[in-house]
């Protein structure tokens, strides 16, 4: 982890995909890689970045299994855990934590709509009684864009008060400065992490700690100087604006895609599709332009 002992900047990362929709361990072995050696202090897989909705219980053992064996620490690796059910959400947490990564990213339920704190805090708190004594550093995951489900900041001040030893933070991915400035007022305690990277710089000077962001698949070094120094950064700002404007997940392999030259990484898995050619030759277009100026 970084040497402050913040949170720093995990890689939301992106998953490969062959041409029988398997997910294509060895790229995204050397992905990780890439994003490890280029300023990322962890990878998150099987986030909303990784369509981690999209991959099953097997696909998840395999590839958590190929990471460490291949020697990626552990302590440098978190896993979402997007499910519906207190069981399925318990047992891919505790594969996660017993393996001795840095953590679980726990989004929450998302079947049922317009449910309250009172709910949302029992479904949590069952989840985290089922783990009993492993629960530990488990990042709430609020992406109400997704889920339509907001995290309160009055929840995780409850859950954080209820299981101390497991609410590590919280990734807000709501994009809503308003909710990000009051959560990150009310729990100075808790790592909390910036999903959207236009807020990241402001929320870092705010006290956030990091982010789990998908542009670190991309650009990961551009990202650093938000993280450590708070530093505005407007031309990614205008980046991620106009990337916003297609799907996200595929826009961002998109430009993986483009950085790397392999084009296997455009595939997505149903029901996303790629961007468009012309989506893609438009982003590709600004991110080389930011590239320049960057470089002059």
């Amino acid at each position: 982890m970084s040497s402050d002992h913040r949170f720093g900047l995990s890689a939301a990362l992106t998953t490969p995909f062959d041409a029988g929709q398997a997910i294509d361990i060895p790229r995204a072995l050397a992905h990780a890689r890439w994003c490890l050696a280029n300023g990322c202090d962890s990878v998150t897989l099987f986030g909303t970045t990784g369509e981690g909705a999209s991959i099953g219980a097997r696909e998840r053992s395999a590839v958590l299994a190929a990471f460490i064996a291949a020697g990626i620490p552990a302590r440098h690796i978190l896993a979402g855990v997007m499910a519906n059910s207190v069981e399925d959400a318990a047992a891919q947490a505790r594969e996660v934590l017993e393996a001795g990564c840095r953590g679980v990213l726990l989004a929450p339920p998302s079947y049922y709509k317009n449910v309250g704190d009172d709910g949302l805090f029992a479904w949590f708190g069952a989840v985290f009684s089922a783990l009993g004594p492993a629960a530990r550093d488990v990042f709430l995951y609020n992406i109400p864009s997704v889920t339509a489900v907001e995290l309160s900041v009055d929840l995780v001040g409850r859950l954080r008060a209820a299981f101390p030893a497991a609410v590590a933070g919280v990734k807000d991915s709501s994009g809503h400065w308003a909710y990000t400035e009051r959560l990150l007022a009310a729990h100075r305690d808790l790592a909390i992490l910036i999903g959207d990277e236009r807020d990241l710089a402001a929320g870092v000077r705010l006290g956030g700690q990091g982010a789990i962001s998908g542009m670190a698949n991309v650009c990961p070094q551009r990202l650093l100087p938000l993280i450590r120094e708070g530093r505005d950064d407007p031309a990614l700002t205008g980046f991620v604006d106009e990337l916003v404007k297609t799907a996200v997940t595929p826009a961002v392999k998109a430009m993986v895609a483009h950085r790397t030259g392999d084009m296997v990484w455009r595939r997505a898995r149903a029901p996303l599709a790629p961007v468009s050619d012309g989506d893609m030759d438009h982003l590709t277009g600004l991110l080389d332009r930011m590239d320049r100026m960057a470089a002059a």
